[in-house]
């Protein structure tokens, strides 16, 4: 979208010089046309030479021109001049204005490395500049530079994105770290910033007794995670993180800012419809649950396996998640030659459990079970790295049942097995994120699942090993879409999947097209898997 600068060619400075005289002239061409003062100040119509020449010697012209946005204003990196209406009849963000504290930095900035950098040290990329933004209105000042600039916009919360979609080259980076407060609005709601990291979450509500169904990752960013879905160990008794989002603060690719109490269809897109589509989301308000007391972790353990004896582990463990009570989690993580397993409580008494864990039991190498230990605690051990690694990692598929898998199991194993670095994990689902009011109210596309996957693959960074893990990924991914295994997770996103609108979002896809097309018709904000208008 072009833009018109007034009085161009003219610096704010130079404006201060810009002969009274004519300016005065000007005055009175417009004081003698009723047309053209229909929409002017009456302290302007009234405006005499005597009061101009006053001003103009007190303060300069510039004072006089602040209605335009074109007053003698610091600027920050570059012209960031008064920006015209967006073509749409919506006035975009005055990014000159003397209140604005947006904070553009280039790759000059002793900042930028530090503020470019993601989780995966497998991305390595150079926008432009960043734009470190604390409240909604820098969000859209940061737009309106973008679109002056003719920048490609990337949003970074936590920078977890797997495939680096949080940052681009040669565009603007919108960093959304700084905003991650959390704030209490009683009756159980909390409002959230974008950039709100899980571990600072549950640091901040746990102690009140609150619990927002997430993931596990301390670094992770709400915002990211929300967006596409979130799931983790409270998923199965609760629903998705997205399932209790309630409303959002969005900033779209024009750089105005919306409510979705104004659009309802806003909302549902936001819940599962993925991160980086339809603009910045800079406030979340949530729903949340009455925090659970402790949490027991149960763990599972078998070594030297081959493909086969793995697969038929893999169909009996599925067999028995599949009936845990909702209140458990489980994970199954084939690493190398060997199986650890993990299944999650956080409600006692439940009598349904133990025979299940007998039986499990009975099927691997080791087994044993922690203490009862509060939450707040426990979740620490599921926290993840606190440092960027290396890897590349992405969705392998959703299961209702092992048969989803079976026809290919053997081989992705024999992969797995045979790649140092690789591992193979399928996580449960099911539960309440089946629940069919949960689906009407959301984007999220996969509710009819009982399982999800991820294939991991992790290195040091040298030519060899990265060679050797793109290609056993690629292999892995390939065999699983030529085994009719479709639906994928959008926040494990992949660049391998040709099919990726219908893997990530289902039937979902053309509605989602229509919100991008109202919200982002230029397609500012945008990476490789972003939904097109």
């Amino acid at each position: 979208m072009l833009f018109k600068i007034f009085f161009k060619g003219y610096e704010p400075e130079r404006l201060r010089i810009f002969p009274y005289n004519l300016l005065f002239l000007l005055i009175i061409v417009v004081q003698k046309s009723n047309v053209l003062t229909r929409n002017i100040p009456s302290e302007l119509k009234t405006f005499t030479r005597k009061k101009f020449i006053k001003l103009g010697l007190g303060a300069g012209a510039a004072v006089f021109l602040q209605a335009c946005g074109l007053g003698g204003n610091k600027k920050k990196n570059g012209d960031l001049g008064q920006l015209s209406d967006t073509g749409h009849g919506l006035k975009t963000p005055d990014i000159a204005s003397s209140s604005s504290t947006l904070d553009i930095l280039d790759k000059s900035d002793p900042r930028y490395d530090t503020l470019r950098s993601v989780f995966n040290q497998r991305i390595d990329k150079y926008p432009a500049y960043i734009a470190l933004c604390t409240k909604t209105e820098e969000v859209g000042e940061a737009v309106a530079f973008a679109m002056k600039k003719k920048l490609p916009i990337a949003i970074k919360s936590g920078g977890h994105s797997m495939e680096g979609f949080s940052s681009n080259d040669n565009g603007l980076m919108i960093n959304l770290s700084k905003m991650n407060q959390i704030e209490m609005l009683g009756d159980g709601k909390i409002k959230v910033g974008p950039g709100c990291t899980l571990s600072h979450l549950y640091d901040n509500i746990l102690p009140k007794g609150l619990l927002l169904p997430t993931g596990s990752c301390a670094s992770v960013g709400l915002g990211g995670l929300a967006l596409g879905g979130g799931y983790g160990l409270f998923a199965r008794k609760y629903g998705l993180t997205c399932d209790h989002l309630l409303e959002a603060t969005l900033v779209d690719g024009q750089g105005n800012i919306h409510s979705t109490k104004d659009d309802a269809e806003l909302l549902w897109a936001l819940k599962g419809g993925g991160n980086g589509n339809y603009g910045i989301v800079t406030e979340m308000v949530f729903n949340t649950q009455k925090a659970p007391a402790t949490l027991q972790a149960h763990h599972f353990k078998s070594r030297h396996l081959n493909p086969e004896t793995a697969a038929k582990l893999l169909q009996d463990w599925m067999d028995i998640a599949a009936q845990l009570p909702e209140s458990c989690f489980s994970g199954y993580v084939l690493n190398g030659h060997t199986l650890n397993i993990l299944v999650t409580n956080y409600e006692l008494g439940n009598e349904a459990l133990p025979p299940l864990l007998d039986h499990l039991a009975g099927l691997v190498d080791e087994f044993h079970s922690s203490k009862e230990t509060a939450l707040a605690k426990k979740l620490k051990n599921y926290y993840g790295s606190d440092h960027p690694v290396y890897f590349r990692n992405s969705s392998a598929g959703l299961y209702k049942s092992f048969s989803d898998i079976s026809s290919c199991i053997t081989e992705v194993f024999t992969t797995t097995m045979n790649t140092p670095g690789m591992i193979f994990a399928v996580n449960t689902l099911g539960g309440q994120v089946k629940n069919p009011d949960f689906k009407k109210r959301s984007a999220f596309p996969h509710r009819e699942f009982n399982f999800v996957s991820e294939l991991q693959a992790y290195g040091n960074n040298t030519p060899a090993q990265n060679k050797s893990l793109g290609e056993a990924t690629d292999g892995v991914l390939k065999l699983i879409a030529q085994n009719g295994i479709n639906a994928q997770y959008v926040n494990y996103c992949s660049l391998q999947f040709n099919d990726w609108e219908k893997n990530y979002y289902g039937e979902n896809y053309p509605r989602l097209q229509a919100i991008k097309r109202k919200y982002d018709p230029n397609n500012n904000i945008r990476h490789p898997l972003s939904v097109r208008g």
